[in-house]
């Protein structure tokens, strides 16, 4: 059955209606493509001085204008089954944009007491920088009704950015009075993780996101652990050698998660992975204001976390490189903004990693197995989870994981892909305001903000894969 949107006429009074532009980017003489834009990230990144690429185009409207629905570049909010529906027609947009996650109205309230949403300055980030058009895909105000086509059209375009927020990822009654719940939010996230393609975008988790894949991650886990003790056997593998090595491996992981506690200050906050605190709890202190982003380093206490999660992200460390790390190695010192009550714990981090790889060595030599049988979503999982940096909240207390990468590894090539997440909020200046209650920084100011600079070399690394 044919619908309106299968009409043209019909389709092209829509976008006049909702002023939607199909013509990639707003700034340039020419309309930006992926190419376009991953060379102006290059060009953003090469050095701290160069001139804007867009001379003139600073400050592209009044402040005053400059929210989400209200006119270009902001106009594209994805709230409404209609506008889902329309997007859909129309790939030459979806595919040369960055989709943004709103998983809360705002990112907290700030010391002015304003309200921040922060999804704002990333569009006005990547416009100034490349002229990167973002779509809006705020879920606590449309919901979520389908979270696997959702994940393959985020997918689908240069990158996917989960925003913060104010409720906790291991509080469900913190996201009431939204129309997605926390469940309906970790469920789209478990899918966006189990979604990093050859062929799609990387994603990038700030704040209540990195909280978000956290859990999500633990519950990746979770999930191939149960399902592969209900499976009773795999096709291809008469002996049932291949079941047995996967089961085996599965009742070590669900025993040492089981057994796992989380400790903050010589208090046990979780005493193993079916605690709700496990892989998110609140700091020991509110982090807000300028930090100096370290590299991260096993700290003192951590006696009960068994040896080999420390061996097995030893390991990742020395064989792969994140980006943050390079970062932190070659740039000055890098000072970022921290905006966050809960943090990840050390322990899940450091247990995800040693999961993922146990699964992922496990999985290799019955791949062909595990591809024509129900388990074989878990060919998506990411290969491992490496925590790069940390921050000091103060003399004795520390947001351990301040950010990660997530690698994910080809079953055939052995090619590398990576997603990451960050604490902090990478897109906010040091007075934490959205722009539009604050003018918007010069491409000067934007280039030589270290905040900046990691969000984009994470954009422009995870382009290339």
């Amino acid at each position: 059955m044919k619908t309106p949107l299968d009409t043209s006429s019909y389709r092209a009074g829509l976008l006049q209606q909702l002023g939607w532009r199909t013509r990639p980017g707003i700034l340039g003489h020419h309309a930006a493509s992926p190419q376009s834009i991953h060379a102006l990230f290059g060009y953003f990144l090469n050095d701290r001085g160069s001139p804007s690429p867009f001379p003139g185009r600073d400050m592209l409207v009044d402040s005053s204008l400059f929210d989400w629905g209200v006119a270009p570049p902001l106009e594209k909010v994805i709230s409404s089954s209609l506008e889902f529906d329309l997007l859909l027609t129309l790939p030459e947009v979806y595919r040369h944009s960055v989709a943004v996650i709103e998983p809360w109205k705002n990112v907290g309230i700030n010391l002015q007491g304003e309200e921040v949403r922060a999804s704002k300055n990333i569009a006005y980030i990547l416009q100034q920088v490349a002229d990167a058009d973002t779509i809006l895909y705020p879920v606590w105000q449309s919901g979520v009704s389908n979270n696997r086509r959702l994940a393959s059209i985020l997918g689908a375009g240069i990158a996917t950015i989960v925003q913060g927020g104010n409720p906790s990822a291991h509080d469900a009654a913190s996201f009431d009075g939204a129309n997605a719940s926390l469940e309906d939010i970790l469920e789209l996230t478990d899918e966006l993780l189990l979604n990093r393609q050859p062929s799609s975008g990387p994603a990038i988790f700030i704040c209540l996101g990195h909280q978000l894949a956290a859990a999500s991650h633990i519950r990746l886990i979770k999930r191939a652990v149960r399902e592969v003790a209900n499976l009773a056997h795999l096709p291809l593998d008469p002996e049932r050698t291949a079941i047995s090595s996967l089961l085996r491996v599965c009742q070590r992981i669900g025993e040492v998660g089981a057994a796992l506690p989380v400790v903050k200050a010589g208090k046990t906050l979780a005493e193993g992975w079916h605690d709700s605190l496990f892989a998110v709890a609140p700091n020991e202190q509110v982090e807000v204001g300028t930090r100096r982003l370290l590299p991260y380093r096993r700290r003192a206490g951590s006696s009960h976390v068994p040896g080999e999660l420390h061996e097995a992200h030893a390991l990742v460390a020395d064989e792969l490189d994140g980006v943050i790390d390079t970062m932190l190695k070659m740039e000055r010192e890098l000072r970022i903004e921290m905006f966050h009550s809960d943090e990840v714990n050390e322990e899940a981090a450091l247990f995800a990693n040693w999961a993922y790889k146990l699964l992922h060595d496990t999985i290799v030599p019955i791949r062909y197995q595990v591809a024509v049988s129900p388990l074989s979503w878990m060919l998506n999982l990411p290969y491992a989870l490496e925590i790069m940096s940390q921050t000091a909240v103060d003399e004795t207390n520390w947001t351990e994981v301040s950010t990660t990468c997530i690698y994910y590894k080809d079953w055939e090539t052995h090619t590398i892909r990576r997603s990451f997440t960050c604490q902090f909020h990478p897109e906010l200046m040091a007075d934490i305001r959205d722009i539009g209650k604050r003018d918007g920084p010069r491409y000067s100011e934007l280039k030589d903000n270290d905040g900046v600079r990691l969000l984009v070399r994470l954009l422009y690394h995870g382009m290339q894969e």
